[in-house]
């Protein structure tokens, strides 16, 4: 018999609570009811991808998709711009559940954008079949598409092969709505979690990662409060932990769990986290650390089983310091051991820092969530930092981090927008840019040296020793390299840009698009076949 987590506060918890829901293992199938989505409003011609945000959504509305699309607007807030150009929000949810053990997922969506996923997915690193089921316009219509959808989650849930089974609602479908709330909650005791991740309802593919674990901590959250629950494979921590939300370099789960060590306290589980028992032992923590601090569904289930949460992360002398105070508050230990691990741990890293330093003026903008993070690991070290862009939203468990870094002379910008950072890189004329791969590619046409954030910033260790030296190898390296831009820019002088670009023998004139000329409409019968644009 497998070891069991027994988790009695939430259990106790749960008791104070009317109206609770019931396990997961006691809920018998549900056949779905013959009409499962609004037909009036699924019937919009020429519903899809092409129909835009405002058309989706109000669809989606109709077809009684309000609360689901209210909710998401609650934990995902928009603004100062509507969403930033980034990939299809839906891959952070498709990755978390690739990237757990017995955890097989399921899209459901138009065929492109199903191919888009899975692709970049693959791309990046997946090792495992993505479902889908694929629908056209009347199983969308009639209703049959969502039987289609349960009887492959019926023919996948297979006990001995998985713990759960992910389904994900792509635009369309969610336009639609295809009710994956009516799906079992369990079938023979694998765990069914549907999840609706809509372009138009989730801002950023990093927010869409917290879409889906926040209703797998929901899960896991109702089923400890009904009774013990699978340990994690290494055994219940001896210590205190606390979770770590969001995901991290590897080592920096290590690092972090150093720094925890004199406080008498561990690291927890990695939330999102690798396989289905994780979650259980993540929500038996003392505290939670925000390390990315828009992870507002997992925070809210974090709260409900009476968790409190940390902002910020140990990222540098002045954010480790910090950190460490309000970790020792909120795990309530002795004022005298947190100053005795800050006496032994400062010092350390003042001295990587000292030794690593970063000159240069530099542009920072990215998705991931963690840029703020970097933005103060950067001033620490030296840089002169103009901006600091983030796609993620602002949020009360970033607010430290907004204040030091406002607190120097950085901009700050949530939401930011692919202008917005274009803006920073002209006003600022950095010595390095870093950036998404837009912002990159602009850097360097303009001669600008230029580090893509996603692979080349946010995939090393930015927590207490280790981070405080890991960036200036890259970041110097890329910073020697103006004179190599210099004279690249200097060797192609002359070659053109734009409609000019290449090697011509006569100078290309740049014809105007006449489509947009104003002109009458031709009779009734007739077509014009007057040329247009380049043709013109």
């Amino acid at each position: 018999m497998a070891v069991t987590l027994d988790i009695a506060d939430l259990r106790a918890r749960q008791t104070l609570r009317a109206g609770h829901e019931r396990p997961a293992s006691t809920l018998a199938p549900v056949a779905a009811p013959a009409e499962v989505v609004n037909l009036a409003a699924a019937k919009a011609d020429g519903l899809g991808c092409h129909s835009g945000r405002a058309t989706m959504r109000a669809a989606a509305e109709a077809a009684g998709m309000s609360e689901t699309l209210e909710q998401l607007r609650t934990d995902y807030p928009a603004g100062p711009h509507d969403q930033p150009q980034s990939m299809c929000p839906a891959f952070g949810s498709l990755r978390v559940g690739l990237r757990m053990r017995r955890t097989a997922t399921i899209l459901s969506g138009s065929a492109c954008c199903v191919y888009g996923l899975t692709f970049t997915s693959h791309f990046y690193g997946a090792r495992r079949s993505v479902g889908y089921v694929p629908f056209n316009s009347e199983t969308l219509v009639t209703g049959k598409l969502f039987e289609d959808i349960r009887e492959a989650v019926f023919q996948v849930a297979k006990p001995a092969d998985y713990d759960a089974v992910v389904v994900i609602n792509l635009c369309v479908p969610t336009a639609s709505g295809v009710p994956l709330r009516l799906l079992p909650k369990a079938i023979d005791g694998v765990r069914i979690i549907g999840i609706d991740v809509p372009g138009f309802g989730v801002p950023t593919h990093a927010e869409a990662k917290d879409v889906l674990a926040g209703a797998m901590l929901k899960f896991a959250r109702t089923e400890a409060e009904q009774g013990p629950v699978q340990a994690p494979r290494t055994g219940r921590a001896e210590r205190p932990t606390v979770a770590l939300l969001g995901e991290m370099f590897p080592a920096d789960p290590v690092v972090i769990g150093g720094l925890l060590e004199p406080l008498g306290l561990s690291a927890g589980p990695v939330v999102p986290t690798r396989e289905w028992r994780e979650l259980y032992a993540a929500l038996d923590c003392t505290a939670v650390a925000a390390i990315h601090p828009f992870y507002t569904a997992s925070i809210r289930e974090f709260a409900a089983a009476g968790r409190p949460v940390v902002g910020s992360a140990p990222v540098g002398h002045d954010g480790t310091a910090d950190w460490l105070d309000r970790i020792g508050e909120a795990c309530a230990v002795p004022r005298a051991t947190v100053e005795a691990a800050k006496n032994r741990l400062l010092p350390m890293i003042r001295g990587a820092l000292a030794a690593n330093p970063i000159r240069g003026r530099i542009t920072l903008s990215g998705y991931e969530g963690s840029e703020l993070l970097v933005g103060r690991l950067l001033v620490e070290s030296g840089a002169d930092l103009a901006y600091v862009g983030t796609a993620c939203p602002r949020t009360p468990y970033s607010e430290a981090d907004q204040a030091w870094l406002e607190a120097r002379g950085v901009t700050v910008r949530y939401r930011a927008s692919l202008e917005d950072d274009l803006g920073a890189l002209r006003d600022a004329r950095p010595d390095l840019a870093i950036g998404t791969t837009p912002v990159v590619q602009k850097a360097k046409a303009l001669g600008i040296p230029a580090l893509y954030f996603t692979n080349l910033i946010s995939a090393r260790p930015l927590m207490g020793v280790a981070g405080a030296g890991s960036l200036a190898k890259v970041i110097n390296a890329a910073l020697g390299n103006r004179g190599r831009f210099d004279a690249m820019r200097a060797f192609f002088d002359g070659v053109g840009e734009g409609h000019a670009a290449g090697i011509w023998e006569d100078v290309p004139k740049l014809r105007r698009n006449v489509a947009s000329a104003v002109r009458a409409k031709p009779a009734p019968g007739q077509f014009e076949h007057a040329p247009i644009g380049e043709m013109a």
